[in-house]
């Protein structure tokens, strides 16, 4: 009889008492396809469970199963972790790698500093290394992650050193503990045409900003603008905010607002009901309609609203067929499908509010667009909705609301700056929105910042931008026309192809074409002659690139006027991007409430953006 092995230590249930395993041929191991008993030598299947093993103990070995057995013993000669390991001491360099890991963990997460605490988190650090000893959840907040923060800060102050102009998008928010935050996000273009996004958490001196004539994007918050003002910087409102407010005037109008309120009464009746929801899935099946949820807006997001009208009229027959239903039918006197003139209605206001959910979708991309796309944005869409004979009244009502809104924005003087910026985005050189003679005006401009530009680069890179702007502004007369040696600018790859902007492109496409832009001809020095060049060249495809990506692989041809580029294509035109970062804050603020400071928050928010994975 061959002999009756004893279970691994792993396998912890009583009933291995009783039970072993048979070597394998060859003695390879053991097989655990059966178990053996070792009362009666019989062979139990085994598949991973101890059903069938106490069955066979119950039926013929009751009297075995109810004395006590003794428990198993791990064998003394056996190697254990335990026994050859010890503790890692925590300066140790695999320490610390771990300890950073872990900050990196709770940083990019943004995870409360209480998960060093967490069973769950202790137990997985332990399984990838028993030697390891985590630190204390105020280790983390006193030493870890400051230390971390310290290194960081010293890297991103370097790379701001070296930045042309620097950009800056301001929010502020609340917590659940009704504590203030005021969030500072700092942009620039670095030396590889890569626009950079940092989170400095911190008084603008301090991060040696000052000297960069900061630009800065805010909501349209009346606290942000008078901020910006006292602190006598260059301001823009947030294009994605501006295009909110022009899209609520719309939605408020009586005729607008009865509808939106009739159809958010359906989409909650069946987004509420099990029923009406299992019923309405039914029809979509028997109507061969796509398995789409209804939407229900939300108030402060306009396009929700949009949204909201495409996915009904998308299921209309699908909802009408639903409230028709023998199972729904009682609750008919409460919600009653729209009429048809309701649905031609509805039809109407969504193509109507088509263009400014097609700039939306394009302020609000992951990468943020900068202020060269937001007069054009801004031009098309008070061109859009100028009114036409054969629109009906509501679509009159809708278009007036929104042209007079968007009318009044942007008339400042910031705007020629925004028509700046468009103008050295080579998507929109052509600048078709501007009368003749403030083209010419803005082409001056650029020209003289070019000429200047290379004066003071050789004394301090852009220490002093500001005093270019100021001098670019009179007319250009006698300057410095000395030209930087083309060889001496480094060549650069080809720029990587960009994802297609297709949302840009369906809204500017017929008014920036492909064609040459308009001519301009000068007889001056270098920068004149940029100047005509590059208008002179066919614009960048709205689908093609972003004009980052342009700017680098013709930086050798425009010496002087990409690097005025840099200085101008930093600034965002909204300010939402940076506002995802805010939203998330929310959590960690309230979580460990006795701990979290208004510093915490500073330096997770900080690392947050800028470790690098």
């Amino acid at each position: 009889m061959s002999k009756i092995l004893e279970a691994p230590l792993s396998l912890k249930a009583d009933v291995w008492t009783h039970f072993g395993f048979k070597a394998k041929e060859g003695n390879q191991g053991i097989d655990k396809t059966n178990a053996i008993c070792k009362h009666c030598q019989a062979s139990i299947r085994y598949t991973g469970n101890t059903t069938n093993l106490r069955s066979h103990l119950q039926r013929h070995h009751a009297d075995k199963l109810a004395s006590p057995q003794p428990k198993k013993t791990r064998d003394p000669t056996q190697t254990t972790l335990d026994n050859t390991t010890s503790k890692l001491p925590s300066n140790s360099v695999r320490a610390q790698k771990i300890t950073e890991s872990v900050v990196h963990y709770i940083c990019k997460g943004l995870c409360p500093y209480s998960v060093v605490e967490n069973t769950g988190f202790r137990f997985m650090i332990n399984t990838l290394d028993p030697r390891y000893v985590i630190p204390t959840r105020s280790y983390m907040t006193d030493k870890a992650v400051p230390r971390i923060y310290d290194k960081v800060k010293d890297d991103v102050k370097s790379a701001l050193s070296s930045a042309p102009r620097v950009a800056l998008t301001c929010d502020g928010w609340t917590s659940r503990a009704t504590e203030a935050f005021v969030t500072i996000t700092c942009h620039y273009v670095d030396e590889e045409w890569e626009l950079m996004s940092h989170l400095p958490k911190a008084a603008l001196e301090e991060w040696d900003l000052v000297s960069k004539d900061p630009a800065i994007v805010t909501d349209n918050a009346a606290n942000m603008s008078v901020a910006a003002e006292l602190a006598g910087m260059l301001h823009f409102r947030c294009f994605a905010h501006t295009l909110n407010l022009a899209s609520q005037c719309a939605l408020k109008l009586p005729a607008v607002a009865c509808l939106l309120g009739r159809v958010r009464r359906i989409s909650t009746f069946f987004k509420r009901s099990t029923t009406a929801s299992h019923v309405l899935r039914q029809k979509q099946k028997l109507l061969e309609l796509p398995e789409h949820k209804l939407i229900t807006d939300v108030v402060t997001r306009w396009n929700s609203a949009h949204d909201m009208l495409e996915r009904f009229l998308e299921q209309q027959p699908a909802v009408s067929a639903a409230l028709l239903s023998n199972e729904l039918r009682k609750t008919e006197k409460e919600v009653c499908t729209l009429c048809e003139s309701d649905i031609t209605s509805a039809e109407e206001i969504v193509d109507a509010m088509k263009p400014m959910k097609i700039a939306t979708l394009v302020m609000s991309k992951e990468s943020s667009p900068t202020l060269s796309v937001v007069t054009p944005l801004h031009a098309q869409l008070i061109q859009d909705f100028q009114e036409s004979r054969a629109d009906s009244e509501i679509v009159k009502e809708i278009k007036a609301a929104i042209c007079q809104d968007l009318s009044k924005r942007y008339m400042d003087q910031q705007k020629e700056t925004m028509y700046v910026c468009s103008a050295l985005d080579p998507r929109f050189k052509a600048l078709p929105f501007l009368p003749d003679d403030e083209r010419e005006e803005i082409y001056l401009r650029i020209t003289a910042e070019a000429r200047r530009i290379q004066e003071l680069f050789q004394i301090s890179p852009f220490h002093n931008f500001k005093f270019i702007i100021e001098e670019a502004k009179v007319i250009p007369g006698e300057e410095d026309n000395h030209v930087e040696d083309k060889d001496d600018i480094p060549a650069s790859p080809p720029p990587k192809k960009k994802k297609d902007l297709c949302c840009l492109a369906d809204l500017l496409g017929s008014t920036y074409s492909a064609g040459p832009a308009v001519r301009h001809r000068t007889t001056q020095a270098q920068a004149e002659e940029e100047m005509s060049r590059y208008k002179e060249a066919p614009p960048l495809s709205l689908a093609e690139g972003s004009p980052l990506s342009w700017w680098k692989e013709h930086q050798n041809e425009y010496p002087l006027m990409s690097r005025l580029a840099k200085v101008y294509l930093c600034i965002p035109g909204t300010s939402v991007s940076s506002e995802r970062v805010f939203s998330m804050a929310g959590d960690i603020v309230t979580a460990q409430r006795s701990v979290l400071s208004s510093k915490h928050v500073d330096q997770l928010l900080f690392l947050n953006k800028n470790l690098k994975s």
